[in-house]
């Protein structure tokens, strides 16, 4: 068992580990005091991180608490600069729990740029379609989420001053949406608007769990984003989220799914993202 998934129970991924992060990160690197935002780039959506100007570069091996990133797509590196004209920071790459992390460290990132200053997190995700009449690269902004990973990252002791039982009737913040929504018309970039079903994977669903998947309500589903979007809550950040929807989910696509195609989806529908998160930023 890593060292990772052992003390994923423990205090070491809670908000003083992070606070320690967060100080060692800065006192190696000029990253920006002030940041409107932290992104979080999903399966290959990082091309975003070429946006940002004045780009500082922190490889996660230097961020104390950091496991490497291990999926393809997913470039392993905390990306401080400007985009839109605002000051940011930017996760190029994630940490998922079928790599065999625990929970509080897929959720410890989150934390660590809550540490860095950031108030509002966007977190963005390559995901299947449940919904029949989603199409393979439509952008769906995340209204809702289920938890169906069978963990949550606030499992463990707490700190001094967090909650031990947080709210989350809204973890995604209605005013952010309305932003986001304004960025799109801006950019004439399309929107639809979905629930996102975060499963533990590895494996892509059976039909039988697709089925299962849209009796429940759930209109995208993929394997991220939900540790992190429960922490950020806890935390006292605002959320928005994006899926793009990289292929119909299984029994609904005619064809076999892997992760190839997820890369050439997103690859296709980079510059729609890119504007559209340019300008969501730019209005914060």
């Amino acid at each position: 068992m890593s060292a990772a998934v052992a003390g994923g129970a423990g205090r070491e991924f809670g908000p003083a580990a992070a606070a320690r992060a967060a100080a060692a990160v800065r006192e190696r690197h000029a990253l920006p005091e002030n940041p409107v935002a932290a992104i979080v780039l999903g399966s290959g959506l990082g091309g975003l991180a070429g946006r940002i100007e004045n780009a500082v570069r922190v490889p996660f091996a230097d961020v104390p608490g950091f496991p490497p990133a291990t999926v393809v797509g997913h470039a392993g590196a905390l990306i401080g600069g400007s985009l839109g004209g605002r000051p940011v920071l930017a996760l190029a790459g994630r940490f998922h729990m079928y790599e065999g992390h625990a929970a509080r460290v897929a959720g410890f990132p989150i934390r660590v740029l809550r540490a860095l200053g950031a108030p509002v997190l966007f977190v963005s995700n390559a995901a299947g379609g449940v919904r029949r009449t989603f199409r393979p690269g439509d952008l769906m902004v995340i209204d809702d989420h289920i938890n169906l990973m069978f963990a949550n990252p606030l499992i463990g002791p707490i700190d001094a001053g967090e909650t031990r039982f947080p709210d989350m009737s809204a973890p995604y913040d209605r005013g952010l949406q309305v932003l986001l929504r304004e960025a799109a018309v801006e950019a004439r970039v399309p929107l639809v608007e979905g629930v996102y079903a975060g499963l533990l994977g590895p494996t892509y669903e059976t039909p039988a769990e697709v089925r299962m998947l849209d009796r429940l309500g759930a209109d995208a589903v993929g394997m991220s984003t939900v540790p992190e979007v429960i922490v950020a809550n806890a935390i006292g950040m605002r959320v928005a989220g994006v899926s793009c929807i990289t292929n119909l989910a299984a029994g609904i696509s005619p064809v076999k799914l892997d992760h190839a195609e997820v890369l050439e989806t997103t690859t296709r529908v980079a510059d729609r993202f890119e504007r559209l998160v340019t300008g969501f930023v730019s209005r914060l």
